[in-house]
């Protein structure tokens, strides 16, 4: 194993050498032009260049790398020119030919195509990851349904990809990012794992419908209806959701004459943002069993505009004491309150060691970066690993795994609303259903004066001993 940390070590250090090489030939360059719009070009041709590379490694080598393209291709994290490039893998991965879904089918379902289903697209909708979807429609049935079919070898695949990682994690967290990596990738390998069992994520799919379709009016996102006959791990059948992939939703908006920077567009995007945040908001504080997997490629956008939330292959259920702690942080988060941050991580199982002066503000900082969708004031690109970012000054030596799903969940919708020009907090649109999560446990209280009170965990009392 020292062996194998050693070549990823070199191999990382040699990477890292050549992108700064590449990256100071071009700043170079640009320094020697004067003119401020062509520096921005000859910038904007390096990235260009670079997502190009990024973009035929991610696809070549498929399985897990598609998914670290998805992760890629987030406006809060990366230039635009890579965004562009990369957001077309979360559904336009290359596709299984349709030989290959027609052995998968026959040999899951027991029948031909022709069999079963009255018409099948042979083109599929989308590709991703670790599967690709067909329209189609049953026999028997007039309802239009999407047939979710597994890439052959997919499995086998992703998980080695995963363990490679878990190799790399280690060496990079012991030589240069003082994170607790290695646990984030260990919940990887057991999310991603899940994702490969269609029957586990029907039964997903059909509990989160219940729960958001119970507890509100009007739920806050179109969950698809699952066909129970058709389901099989690696075949699952769905009710068909008409609407525009929210990737298209600018083309679509110029299509139809609306300036997608104008009033009507942002009135759109809010109540979109405003449907999401809230599905969200209810799935993680209110039930502890929550969609996480938010990504351009699993949201549509339907009439209204409504928001339908597809692929629930990745699932998170938070066990009571990390959703309370949750709700915990989101208020301290909420109400800009850097006193009780370190209480609440504490709480959560979350260990970290300060290297600066200023504890409790960068402690704030780095749960808002980790845990809040809202940017810095005048940025528009997040870097978490610049010198100056709160987690090189707090060495983050203890990270829950249950905790990943939370974090990726919160930085995909981050990536949506940079991507849509809306800056807006979770944790402060959290704040309310944070606080009545809290007061149903006993752990938030009113005096007589009509003050909220928190009460300690028992673990955080524990903790701070």
């Amino acid at each position: 194993m020292a062996t194998i940390l050693s070549i990823l070590g070199s191999s990382y250090q040699y990477l890292h050498w050549l992108q700064g090489l590449s990256s100071m030939v071009c700043q170079l360059r640009v320094s020697l032009v004067k003119d401020a719009k062509k520096q921005e070009q000859m910038w904007e041709r390096q990235h260009e260049q670079a997502a190009d590379k990024i973009y035929f490694m991610c696809s070549d080598l498929g399985g897990f790398f598609l998914k670290i393209a998805q992760l890629l291709a987030k406006p809060d994290m990366a230039p635009a020119a890579w965004v562009r490039k990369l957001v077309t893998l979360c559904d336009q991965a290359p596709a299984t030919p349709f030989d290959g879904v027609q052995r998968v089918l026959q040999k899951e379902l027991g029948q031909t195509i022709d069999e079963i289903f009255e018409t099948f697209d042979e083109k599929p909708l989308g590709s991703a990851s670790i599967a690709q979807v067909h329209k189609a429609r049953v026999k028997g049935n007039k309802m239009d349904v999407v047939v979710k079919v597994q890439h052959p070898g997919i499995e086998k695949l992703m998980m080695t990809d995963i363990r490679n990682l878990q190799l790399f994690a280690l060496y990079v967290q012991r030589t240069d990012i003082k994170f607790d990596l290695y646990s984030i990738t260990k919940e990887m390998e057991t999310q991603i794992g899940y994702e490969f069992d269609f029957k586990r994520e029907a039964n997903a799919m059909e509990r989160i419908r219940h729960f958001l379709y119970e507890n509100n009016k009007k739920s806050p996102v179109i969950v698809p209806r699952v066909l129970r006959d058709t389901v099989t791990k690696k075949v699952l059948v769905m009710e068909y959701i008409n609407g525009i992939p929210i990737l298209s939703l600018g083309d679509e908006m110029a299509r139809r004459g609306i300036n997608p920077h104008g009033k009507i567009a942002e009135a759109a995007k809010q109540k979109i943002l405003n449907s999401l945040s809230r599905a969200y908001g209810q799935m993680i504080l209110k039930s502890g069993f929550f969609h996480a997997d938010p990504h351009p490629g699993n949201i549509l956008i339907c009439n209204g505009p409504e928001v339908a939330l597809l692929d629930y292959g990745q699932v998170k259920e938070l066990p009571d004491n990390l959703r309370l702690g949750y709700a915990n942080l989101v208020l301290d988060m909420a109400d800009k309150n850097a006193s009780r941050v370190a209480q609440s991580f504490r709480e959560l199982g979350l260990h970290t060691v300060a290297k600066c002066e200023n504890e409790q503000q960068e402690l704030l900082r780095l749960a808002q970066t980790l845990f809040d969708t809202k940017m810095p004031a005048g940025q528009t690109v997040l870097q978490p690993f610049a010198d100056d970012s709160s987690i090189k000054k707090i060495a983050v030596e203890a990270f829950p795994e249950e905790l990943f799903s939370v974090l990726r969940t919160v930085v995909l919708l981050r990536g949506l609303s940079v991507g849509m020009g809306v800056n807006y907090s979770c944790a402060e649109q959290w704040r309310s259903m944070a606080e009545e999560v809290l007061f149903a446990s006993g752990r938030l209280t009113r005096d007589v004066n009509g003050t909220s009170r928190r009460r300690a965990s028992l673990r955080s009392l524990r903790a701070g001993c």
